[in-house]
């Protein structure tokens, strides 16, 4: 994802008058502009560092609806609409079958030593961003049996 087409997306739901779609991308830009100070490349943002930020933003995002009480239903609609507009940026994710593909695949033989912290210090580097850890390891765990 690009940073300017964030910024043009924002614009445009500023003139559009949609306030939510506005104050969200407006998040996601702020939230990509810390990032980017933090990492000391102010000028110029990479492709991969905004899909990071937008990674970061979905989970954070996601673990607020989870956790978001019952009796907070205005709240939870809030970050319900908020989770929509993140995953319309968010770079897609990889399923699970689509996993086990590439790690039977790919990976094939450092699945046979069955060492569950190799597999993972080695397929995290290849799926870093395109693939939820948490599902990256439950499949291992269930390929290592």
């Amino acid at each position: 994802m690009e940073f300017a087409k964030l910024q043009k997306d924002m614009i445009a739901a500023l003139k559009a008058g949609d306030k939510d779609r506005k104050e969200s991308i407006s998040l996601l830009v702020a939230a990509v502009k810390k990032a980017a100070i933090d990492a000391g490349t102010r000028d110029d943002i990479s492709e991969q560092l905004v899909d990071q930020v937008l990674l970061k933003e979905l989970k954070a995002t996601q673990e607020q609806v989870d956790t978001c009480p019952a009796s907070r239903q205005d709240l939870l609609a809030q970050y319900k609409a908020h989770l929509e507009i993140v995953k319309e940026y968010a770079p897609q994710q990889m399923g699970a079958e689509e996993i086990k593909a590439l790690l039977s695949e790919k990976f094939a033989d450092l699945i046979a030593t069955k060492n569950k912290g190799m597999i993972m210090k080695t397929v995290m580097a290849e799926l870093k961003g395109k693939a939820d850890g948490k599902l990256i390891s439950q499949i291992v765990a269930e390929l290592c049996k």
